[in-house]
């Protein structure tokens, strides 16, 4: 009876209020004012983070495509490349705690704004090291240089060379040496790079869950779709940025490019990388400052004010009971602290959850590890410029694989996929992309012909002993170093690792036009008796390799297609086979996996592994080895591809057991363990009343790496 009293009392009040035309007028006004400064304020904020993601992919694909640059510029090992590529996850999770945690509670536009200024900060420090180390010193004979002095190749001793041209050769290595023992210039890059992760960290976090907070809420999928599409894009424009950097000389601007005697074939050319690093800087600038603009709380929409899905900080607060409500929360929080092993233990006690984590961080450890050295193995299988192979990565992979991640999504939708199936479909593509993969092993190039490193001086296969047989009797003769890297192509298609070594007496011209004649070394495979002539730069790959290259681009496309279907079903099953209330949990600590055990780990022993193939390594000026001139083609493809498809096995072994797992709790025998509340969301018969809510989940999926999952 109380009640019914009070609600007759609501009722009578109510009634009295209704004849007020001119309020709910106003109310009404008001309302529909809130709601365009709601929509207009969340549509500004949706540009501005499109453009942020867009930064960030950009300058993170632009660092993939450069990665053949920095290990030349800086002459170190892919191993160490591969440390520097991994710097960017250690950044991220230094303060991802920090930020998930306390971002939320402070003013996350401006939170954003400040992570891309130190993102800006970090893309402009990976350039500083151009400006800094002096110019770019490539190895040449001095003959090749414009100069008026003409001195032979094959120095039979010292006193054929003039002594002006060894002292000023000899004082330029030791001027180089003070300046160059005393820096290691690629810790800036590093450095550079941590600071990148650093500031990208509250992008993702922050701004999902402020659209998600202040969006209409069957607009926010929409939204957050919106902004994941333009993630993609920025790879795109990232690798052609690369592309475009890569045919311009390291130098431009500095020197007098006529003197530049290599050209961007030449496996010493090292591109404009640092350009490319100040663009994307500029870029994140910009893209930073609307948020100092954007205010800390938008007006929620009136179906959102007593949703479910609104955030935590308002979702049981109200304006009558805040004081109260303090007591509340800190006994709240005390509670979760104490439920915190429990839920570890819980999470870690669902075996999908576990098997699929294993799956997931197996495979990662692949596709990062493929994806970071794929332009160097298509520059060094094939014979590509820099420029050429990430024109060729941003323009047709990338596209590939977000139409991938498209389709894995409709598919989902259209066929109203449950879990079982998802499993089904995420293992299916794992297994055939793999399976595409298996074929590239066929499309390789052989080795090019290399004199003493690849074929002797005679024309006949190399021995093991490799630097003894750099050396033959037709330059016997020469003074010659076997350090040296300054490649010539006779005219009989084999490539000398210098001139000396070729045997040559005599040059002609200057630059890139110099000729060499007489050289004895390259006449001994056809005529011995007649000595030929070579010119600068070595011998380019067949017309047969090209052909090969162009249906590893076919499989490759295909590949990269067929492994981006099952990201999203895969990320689906992962959210749907936990307890609800352990979703947020189960995601960071999958997250958090994912970046400490592939993202970190992968490019360095991919990279120590790729080193292990180098035929020929260079030297540094002061002494020391550098970067890998010359690397074995048949071993470089078996590595590179091997551990990739070795990953990618135990993988599916993994996945296999996900699906099995699935299969035992969705037999009938097994479905009293849902009553007792142990298979969480796992279940596959009553997953038609819940799809509609896994629709805004296909639509929002991400996870690490996505952009360049190549």
């Amino acid at each position: 009876m109380e009640i019914s009293s009070k609600e007759n009392t609501q009722f009578f009040s109510n009634n009295t209020i209704l004849p007020v035309d001119r309020s709910s007028f106003k109310s009404e006004s008001s309302t529909s004012k809130e709601k365009q400064s709601c929509r207009g304020g969340i549509k500004v904020f949706l540009g501005a983070l499109s453009f942020v993601y867009f930064a960030k992919a950009l300058s993170g694909s632009y660092l993939k495509s450069t990665i053949t640059q920095i290990e030349r510029r800086f002459d170190i090992p892919s191993s160490l490349v591969g440390v520097i590529d991994g710097s960017f996850e250690i950044g991220n999770l230094l303060i991802i705690i920090l930020v998930s945690y306390f971002g939320a509670k402070l003013h996350r536009p401006r939170i954003i704004g400040a992570g891309c200024l130190i993102m800006s900060a970090g893309t402009f420090l990976i350039a500083m090291p151009q400006f800094f180390m002096g110019r770019y010193r490539y190895e040449r004979f001095p003959s090749t240089i414009n100069s008026t002095v003409s001195i032979s190749p094959c120095v039979q001793d010292e006193s054929q060379t003039p002594l002006s041209a060894l002292e000023k050769s000899q004082a330029k290595i030791n001027a180089g040496c003070e300046k160059e023992a005393g820096s290691s210039m690629w810790i800036y890059v590093l450095l550079g790079n941590l600071l990148r992760g650093i500031g990208e960290t509250p992008i993702q976090p922050l701004g999902i869950t402020y659209i998600d907070d202040y969006a209409i809420e069957e607009n926010a999928a929409l939204y957050i779709g919106c902004v994941q599409t333009v993630a993609i894009i920025g790879p795109i424009f990232g690798f052609l940025l690369g592309s475009l950097c890569a045919k311009l000389y390291v130098d431009i601007g500095f020197v007098d490019l006529d003197s530049v005697t290599i050209t961007h074939k030449d496996v010493q050319w090292v591109g404009a990388w640092w350009l490319g690093y100040l663009i994307a800087g500029v870029i994140s600038v910009l893209a930073g400052i609307p948020f100092w603009f954007l205010p800390k709380h938008l007006p929620r929409p009136e179906s959102r004010k007593d949703s479910s899905t609104s955030s935590e900080h308002s979702k049981f607060i109200t304006e009558d009971n805040k004081d109260q409500h303090k007591s509340y929360q800190q006994q709240v929080k005390i509670a979760e602290m104490a439920k915190f092993l429990p839920s570890l233990k819980n999470l870690f006690g669902n075996p999908v959850y576990i098997l699929y984590l294993c799956a997931s961080i197996i495979q990662f450890n692949s596709l990062i590890g493929m994806v970071t050295y794929k332009p160097k193995y298509i520059e060094q299988q094939y014979g590509q410029t820099s420029s050429k192979t990430n024109f060729v990565i941003g323009l047709i992979n990338i596209p590939a694989v977000a139409f991938g991640i498209f389709s894995g999504g409709l598919i989902m939708k259209k066929f109203r996929i449950n879990v079982l199936g998802a499993a089904k479909l995420s293992l299916g593509s794992s297994f055939f992309g793999y399976l595409l993969l298996l074929s590239l092993f066929a499309m390789g190039c052989e080795n090019s012909d290399v004199a003493g490193l690849t074929v002797s001086y005679h024309g006949t296969k190399q021995m093991t002993d490799y630097e003894q047989a750099l050396f033959s009797e037709c330059n016997s003769g020469c003074a010659c170093s076997k350090n040296d890297w300054d490649p010539i192509c006779g005219e009989n298609g084999v490539t000398y690792i210098s001139a000396c070594l070729a045997g040559c007496q005599a040059s002609n011209g200057s630059g890139k036009n110099t000729v060499f004649f007489n050289c004895s070394c390259v006449g001994t495979l056809e005529s011995p008796s007649r000595s030929s002539s070579a010119v600068v730069g070595p011998c380019q790959k067949g017309n047969e390799c090209s052909k090969i290259f162009l249906y590893f681009l076919i499989i490759s496309v295909i590949t990269s297609y067929t492994l981006s279907v099952g990201g999203t079903p895969g990320y689906i099953l992962l959210l749907r086979c936990i307890k609800p209330h352990l979703k947020s949990f189960a995601l960071g600590i999958y997250t958090l996996a994912i970046r400490v055990l592939a993202g970190i780990p992968a490019p360095v022993y991919f990279g120590v592994a790729i080193d292990t193939t180098c035929l020929k390594w260079g030297s540094k000026r002061c002494g020391g080895r550098g970067a890998c001139r010359l690397y074995d083609s048949s071993a470089l493809r078996y590595v590179y591809l091997g551990l990739t498809l070795v990953l990618g096995t135990v993988s599916i072994f993994f996945s296999v057991a996900v699906l099995w797992v699935l299969r035992k709790r969705s037999s009938p025998q097994d479905e009293t363990l849902s009553a007792n509340g142990e298979r969480g969301t796992c279940g596959t018969k009553s997953r038609k009343d819940n799809f509609v809510n896994s629709d805004r989940l296909i639509q929002t999926t991400y996870w690490p790496e996505k952009e360049t999952r190549l």
